[in-house]
């Protein structure tokens, strides 16, 4: 595969992710991932033991860049709660950066299959509503720091900015939805440059590893996912006024089972 060729679909990974993150709200590492590692493993660019990493790795340094502008507005709007981010912040880092570390030493279908497990899950949150119970409120400081070291820890090894698992915890314990978003925007930004360092940190040396390579993470595509993601996602923006979004999220749910199934069917084939 040219060099061309490869950063053209990166690029064009990069527009969907950032299409629908404006569009739905939605990080861009679950469309980010599954689509690098497809990528790595057509292109031949790495070998088996090592793409997964090097998708995770990647799909977190992008997200960075990508949410720096979004979380930047939402402080800017003052609907942040600063109360959730001063007790989750420090854990949902260190669970990220821990991330870095353990993630690799899985072997390569057991990372897979937690990706598309995850991939699976998460489907399965854009396909059905749930409302939580009003008697909830959020836990004190252990209970909520063991809660972010968790959520950025899986986080970390799927590789996405945390909004995909944060959202839905605090809504859980009833904080309402568009403080959840705004709050886990700007979490979202450290998890995502903890977790890349780890990956950079805690690499091994790659056997015939490409060029541009910094740990785990590949430079290249990296950089042509994020320029794609970032052109396309006022495009989003500007769509999600104008569509159906219900419609859209639930199209997206399908998608993502069938990316999940790509998932649990390459770790099968990685065994």
């Amino acid at each position: 595969m040219s060099q061309i060729f490869f950063a053209s679909l990166c690029v064009g990974v990069g527009c969907v992710s950032g299409f629908l993150g404006g569009l739905l709200g939605i990080g861009g590492g679950i469309v980010i991932v599954p689509a690098l590692i497809i990528l790595f493993d057509w292109s031949g660019l790495l070998p088996l033991a090592h793409s997964t990493a090097a998708a995770v790795a990647t799909s977190l340094a992008c997200i960075v860049f990508t949410s720096l502008s979004a979380a930047a507005a939402q402080v800017r709007a003052r609907q942040v709660e600063w109360r959730i981010v001063r007790r989750w912040a420090v854990p949902v880092v260190l669970g990220a950066a821990l991330a870095g570390y353990l993630a690799p030493l899985l072997p390569a279908a057991a990372f897979r299959c937690f990706i598309g497990l995850f991939l699976g899950s998460v489907s399965i949150v854009m396909l059905t509503h749930w409302t939580p119970s009003p008697q909830r409120s959020f836990p004190s400081s252990a209970p909520a720091g063991g809660i972010g070291f968790a959520a950025g820890l899986v986080s970390g090894v799927a590789g996405i900015g945390g909004g995909n698992l944060m959202v839905p915890t605090m809504v859980y314990f009833n904080t309402p939805m568009h403080r959840a978003i705004a709050t886990s925007s700007s979490l979202g930004v450290p998890l995502a440059a903890a977790g890349a360092l780890g990956y950079v940190l805690f690499a091994p040396a790659i056997p015939s590893a490409p060029d541009f390579m910094l740990g785990y993470l590949h430079l290249p595509s990296g950089l042509a996912v994020t320029a794609g993601a970032m052109a396309a996602a006022p495009l989003g923006v500007w769509a999600s006024h104008r569509v159906n979004a219900l419609a859209l999220r639930r199209l997206f749910g399908a998608l993502l089972i069938a990316a999940a199934a790509r998932m649990l069917q390459s770790a099968w084939s990685a065994l």
